[in-house]
């Protein structure tokens, strides 16, 4: 494998995000708002553009019997985007209100690795919550399949997980072993990666500024409308003129409709010059690397309620240790 160069003089930025995540899990249920009818869909935590094809189809399966009706999605990151664009393709004359757009979304921040992790707490969801899971696990993985080649934010690429205990390696993939194709135990892991047990399998990566830019630009084309706008309270959403809104505010909809699950998962990035040659991507205890046309994403951190978006200059410096020696360890 071609052999990543990792060193701070390859740095070109650093960059944090927050996920907005659940323990619980997602929100994806529909309610009543005086005479509208309100969807949710948000929290995914660390895998809002792995699952986004997914919750959207899901969501927009909640408008039942309003066929027809315009709809407002509020929120302009990859969930709203998603969900506007499944609704358009169903007949809905959609128009979404959004505090930012991309690039400057949260969004915008993601890895972009078709991978649904950090998205609950295994010891707080129920049985129909994993099913809901597992669905849009499905759903989305099938609707990003259909697009590679068509967008060209999308392509299939072989990843690995090197891992130091055997059962990291045998458990269950999320959302279903059957959406790994070539899912295997790797031989000579030791000699070849540097760890003891190393699962590969192919997935596939979405470049977050192409995919986001790419949504937005179909949207317009399918006669969209979109409002620059934030909402401070419940009654400024009933009174849009739309009898069916679908909230997708992420991180937004604590303040916004009370819910006090939702956190912040602050993840730390670092992005390095890029590699073309670099055909692979990797998770390790020392955290991930995925090689992305924009540079190469080195990344790992997860700090459940931490808001900040300052770099940390600490943790920059152990990404950038952590992945210079899995390198050395690749052959």
């Amino acid at each position: 494998m071609p052999r990543l160069r990792v060193s701070r003089e390859r740095v070109i930025r650093t960059i944090a995000g927050l996920r907005p995540y659940r323990p619980e899990g997602f929100v994806l249920r529909a309610e009543s708002l005086g005479d509208q009818l309100l969807v949710h869909n948000y929290g995914h935590g660390g895998a809002g553009i792995t699952l986004s094809w997914g919750c959207a189809q899901l969501a927009a399966d909640l408008l039942q019997g309003r066929s027809g009706q315009p709809v407002a999605v509020l929120g302009g990151g990859v969930m709203g985007l998603t969900t506007a664009r499944e609704l358009q393709r169903r007949g809905h004359e959609v128009t979404i209100y959004a505090k930012a757009l991309p690039p400057d979304t949260t969004s915008n921040v993601a890895g972009g690795y078709w991978l649904p992790v950090s998205v609950f707490d295994g010891k707080r969801i129920d049985a129909a919550f994993k099913l809901q899971f597992e669905r849009a696990c499905a759903l989305a993985h099938r609707r990003f399949q259909e697009q590679v080649g068509a967008d060209p934010a999308i392509r299939w690429l072989q990843a690995f997980e090197l891992r130091t205990e055997q059962a990291q390696v045998r458990r269950r993939m999320p959302g279903g072993d059957e959406l790994y194709p070539e899912n295997r135990t790797m031989p000579n892991a030791e000699r070849d990666f540097g760890f003891p047990f190393v699962r590969g399998f192919q997935t596939m990566m979405i470049e977050p500024h192409g995919f986001l830019s790419g949504l937005l630009r179909d949207f317009y084309g399918a006669g969209g409308t979109l409002h620059v706008r934030e909402f401070h309270s419940v009654s400024e959403v009933a009174a849009l003129p739309e009898s069916v809104v679908v909230n997708c505010t992420g991180l937004g909809a604590g303040a916004l409709f009370g819910d006090t699950v939702i956190t912040p998962a602050r993840g730390q990035l670092v992005v390095l010059l890029p590699q073309p040659e670099i055909d692979y991507c990797y998770t390790s205890p020392s955290g991930y690397m995925f090689p992305r046309q924009d540079g190469i994403v080195l990344g790992g951190t997860f700090e459940v309620g931490r808001w900040s978006t300052d770099e940390d200059p600490a943790q920059v410096a152990q990404i950038l240790a952590g992945n210079a020696k899995v390198a050395r360890g690749l052959r």
